[in-house]
């Protein structure tokens, strides 16, 4: 379900430029009328891609969360782990405010965030830039034509292969049995090297897990957590 939007946000978010990187804002849905996405993703590339470490000004390892919906893991993760730069992709500016009011309130230094396309993500990540990967409770796109659209699909593993540093991972977690099942089905037809995976997290013997908003909603209700981590070859 889509917030509704809200057109404050835009202005509301330049209060948080210490966080959010409001030069860089690009999602198709929020690309200002008569500018070229293609254009402004090749300007935002120059700015990112290669220079994160320049960014936070430090050298530490990049992890990266795709889609952070209000941000409670990404700045929990960060408030837990301040050797670690986070950076948070969100494609709904609406949804990144709130993520920057806790990554404020938590005084937290090393999280930086923008609103942008996943699709794209080859053009603001250098190969080898990313240490981890966390995909939390992504959009299954349940029917079958949209496939290539769940972030666990071969074209986005392809991907990700290219921008993870050689001992680089990724952390996934869903509670759509389906997607879950799609995805261990992807990771091994790419070759993937797979560990800890579990149907039932909350029941398992993972003992460092953090939780999103959405997971600490639908636990509560009962679902049950599929979650796996995995490495490239």
């Amino acid at each position: 379900m889509r917030l509704r939007k809200k057109p404050w946000v835009s202005g509301a978010l330049e209060a948080y430029s210490d966080s959010v990187l409001i030069k860089d804002l690009l999602c198709a849905k929020t690309l200002a009328p008569g500018l070229n996405l293609d254009d402004e993703i090749k300007k935002v590339s120059g700015r990112l891609k290669g220079h994160w470490h320049e960014i936070f000004g430090r050298t530490a390892p990049l992890h990266v969360e795709l889609g952070t919906g209000k941000g409670k893991f990404i700045s929990e993760m960060a408030e837990r782990h301040p050797e670690i730069d986070f950076v948070g992709i969100e494609s709904q500016q609406d949804v990144l405010y709130y993520v920057a009011q806790k990554v404020r309130e938590k005084k937290l230094t090393n999280v930086r965030l923008l609103v942008f396309d996943v699709n794209h993500l080859l053009e603001i990540f250098a190969p080898g830039e990313i240490n981890r990967l966390y995909i939390n409770f992504c959009d299954p796109w349940p029917k079958v034509r949209h496939a290539k659209r769940r972030l666990t699909h071969g074209t986005f593993l392809q991907k990700y292969s290219i921008v993870l540093a050689g001992d680089g991972e990724i952390f996934f977690k869903t509670d759509n049995r389906i997607l879950f099942d799609f995805s261990l089905e992807e990771f091994a037809e790419q070759g993937l090297i797979l560990d800890k995976v579990t149907f039932d997290l909350h029941e398992s013997d993972f003992a460092d897990n953090v939780m999103t908003e959405y997971e600490t909603k639908f636990s509560g209700m009962g679902t049950k957590i599929n979650r796996s981590e995995i490495k490239f070859p």
